[in-house]
């Protein structure tokens, strides 16, 4: 996987300009006035939410776009990279951004017996538990090709070792369709809009229902696959990412509420990646809104919402929280907020505020 995004080129601040969203909670508990034994207690909440980790699992055959997705997802520019614990899973590619951690697993389709050597280590890696006794992986991503009509494998894969190994965690796997701009050889893309237009709308959704239909078929199990376009770069050729905020709400739904801000840390911070999306739902602002809950929910307490104003910059791309605290072209917006002392009446409490009560 390269691990250099050249989608960020001149859109994202140096990484050591970028501040860490941990660093602002801090920062903001400190200087919010609170008696000192409200501001210990919440450093105390933020020190225990600061130290909680992400794993996400990639998935998929050679080709699919793994790595174009994470790239387009995440700050890859900062990871480390390495590779498994022990020199049977020295296969799966280790990509460590703080407390996100990306198992890369290698592709499959290339031939039986690699297959069945890949599968090996994809089952150990399930079967390993953090130190809570949990499952060390939060999240199962397969990627697989909107376009492809042999996919057996990648059925394979999913119905006969990844469900089977989550067991009752089978909400911890979520499938995407890469490449939804290539799917009927392109020809029916949107490139000023940047979308597929209703011929292949259509496509992909048969396509994704197939997907759906074949996975609860074999295995009792409903997933609900989504349609994306990772984008990419080649020469002068570039593809800007379609629904890749649809794909981070769907991971966000995945993961544990407590770990969403660990993903909001590392998000890849070019704006074009987050602008294109399905009209169905307003992905952008349901991410945002993940976001705050978690935030609230988890650092806040959630219990002064109604007491609740704009904060700082804290590293979020902009898109993501665009449609409620305005968007700052190739920035970063803010999720973390001061509660005031003393409440101001509903009327006059800023807008936001009711969007989250």
């Amino acid at each position: 996987m390269n691990t250099e995004n050249t989608e960020n080129t001149g859109n994202t601040p140096a990484a050591n300009e970028k501040k860490n969203i941990f660093d602002s909670l801090h920062e903001e508990i400190l200087n919010s006035g609170l008696p000192e034994s409200e501001i210990n207690r919440r450093l105390s909440v933020l020190l225990r939410a600061s130290s909680r980790r992400v794993n996400l699992m990639l998935v998929g055959a050679s080709g699919s776009g793994k790595s174009s997705t994470v790239n387009a997802l995440f700050d890859m520019s900062v990871a480390k990279v390495g590779i498994g614990v022990d020199p049977e899973t020295s296969e799966i590619t280790k990509f460590d951004l703080g407390n996100l951690t990306i198992w890369d697993t290698p592709g499959l389709g290339d031939t039986v017996e690699k297959d069945k050597a890949h599968v090996k280590q994809i089952v150990r890696k399930l079967s390993e538990r953090d130190a809570d006794g949990n499952m060390l992986i939060d999240l199962v991503l397969v990627v697989l090709d909107a376009g492809s009509k042999d996919l057996a494998v990648s059925f394979d894969v999913i119905n006969n070792t990844l469900i089977p190994c989550l067991g009752k965690e089978t909400h911890r796997i979520l499938i995407g369709l890469n490449q939804s701009d290539l799917a009927m050889k392109g020809r029916n893309w949107d490139h000023e809009k940047n979308a597929p237009n209703d011929i292949l709308t259509d496509f992909l959704k048969l396509k994704a229902g197939s997907v759906e239909r074949r996975v609860r078929e074999a295995t009792d199990v409903k997933v609900e696959p989504v349609c994306y376009c990772a984008g990419y770069t080649d020469g002068e050729a570039k593809q800007n990412p379609y629904n890749l905020s649809k794909l981070l709400y769907y991971i966000l739904m995945a993961v544990p509420a407590e770990k969403r801000l660990v993903l909001a840390n590392n998000l890849n911070g070019t704006e074009s990646n987050w602008t294109s999306n399905d009209s169905d739902k307003d992905y952008t602002g349901a991410v945002a809104k993940s976001f705050w809950e978690s935030f609230l929910d988890d650092i806040w307490g959630g219990v002064e919402m109604g007491a609740i104003i704009g904060g700082c910059i804290i590293g979020v791309p902009g898109m993501i929280v665009g449609g409620l605290v305005g968007a700052i072209a190739a920035g970063f917006h803010a999720l973390v907020v001061k509660p005031l002392k003393k409440p101001k009446p509903k009327k006059e409490l800023d807008p936001l505020v009711t969007i989250f009560k």
